[in-house]
């Protein structure tokens, strides 16, 4: 049946003029994506499928999204992102949908797309570039790349300026301000933080304070609620999935009458998206956090 289903979509990619496996024609490149591997695109790709929400946004906001003919269910933002063609998750979408737009670059990531599934794109003759960034300069990098990939590499230049110069002003604004002990709170049962690999830990620390689950490996590791109540947060931060999802329920964290937070009243709720993706709202998330962690810097 697998050998029937990949024989199928081997034949849709030929009949659709998609490059399969061979020497690559005199109009390609070969590029180097952010995990090492080398990839063979078309001088220009003009047809991209985005599994990843964060490189969605970026396309978007570097006007290439007249090259975007697929995204992910999770690629809500921009609202026009909502009306491209769907092929379903990021871990494992429809190859069935992907194939039928016919892409010349799929933009994928091994912190959320399977391997299995990067591996039969390219079995399929897909080329697949994989992006990913867990620190602020990463974030950057993925913008660059993009950018020179779709031929709009001076408006990476621009985005990429502007957001620096933002977290670099929020940065210095906190800089000699006292640094309150931070729990995040990706997700409540089992509970999930950042760890010294996620990029919210960074975000925390730029925007004044210091996440208490900072040292931990990995970037969002399991803790137990024992664990980080002993850690004494000052402040707690739970993320919500989504701006129209509804905040994680306050009352577990209300009733913990021994820790800081919440006897001060600092227990607060941001939009995960603007902090977990990569994108360029990344320091739109940086400001609501040096917001909540110093009101009176931010008011």
């Amino acid at each position: 049946m697998r050998r029937a289903l990949a024989a199928a979509l081997a034949l849709g990619l030929a009949l659709a003029g998609a490059a399969l496996a061979g020497p690559a024609p005199p109009d390609t490149r070969r590029v180097t994506d952010m995990r090492g591997r080398l990839v063979t695109l078309p001088a220009a790709p003009t047809r991209i499928v985005s599994l990843v929400p964060s490189a969605t946004e970026i396309l978007f906001a570097l006007g290439a999204d007249d090259r975007i003919v697929g995204v992910t269910d999770f690629c809500d933002f921009p609202p026009a992102a909502r009306a491209k063609p769907r092929v379903g998750g990021m871990l494992a979408p429809s190859l069935e949908a992907v194939v039928a737009l016919r892409p010349d670059l799929v933009v994928a990531t091994d912190a959320g797309t399977r391997r299995e599934t990067v591996a039969r794109l390219a079995e399929l003759g897909l080329p697949v570039y994989l992006v990913g960034a867990r620190r602020v300069a990463e974030a950057f990098e993925v913008i660059d790349r993009l950018g020179a990939l779709t031929g709009r590499a001076e408006a990476a230049a621009a985005l990429r300026a502007r957001l620096a110069q933002r977290v670099q002003e929020i940065a210095r604004a906190v800089a000699d301000r006292p640094r309150p002990r931070v729990l995040y709170v990706l997700w409540p049962e089992p509970l999930l933080v950042p760890g010294r690999q996620a990029i919210v830990t960074e975000l925390i620390a730029l925007a004044g304070g210091a996440s208490v689950t900072a040292d931990e490996p990995g970037d969002y590791p399991r803790l137990s609620l024992e664990a980080v109540v002993a850690r004494a947060p000052e402040v707690i931060v739970l993320a919500r999935h989504g701006a129209a999802a509804p905040p994680l329920a306050r009352d577990p964290w209300d009733r913990l009458r021994s820790v800081p937070a919440v006897r001060a009243g600092r227990v607060h709720g941001i939009d995960g998206d603007l902090v977990h993706r990569y994108g360029p709202r990344l320091v739109d998330g940086l400001l609501e956090l040096a917001r909540t962690f110093h009101p009176e810097v931010f008011p």
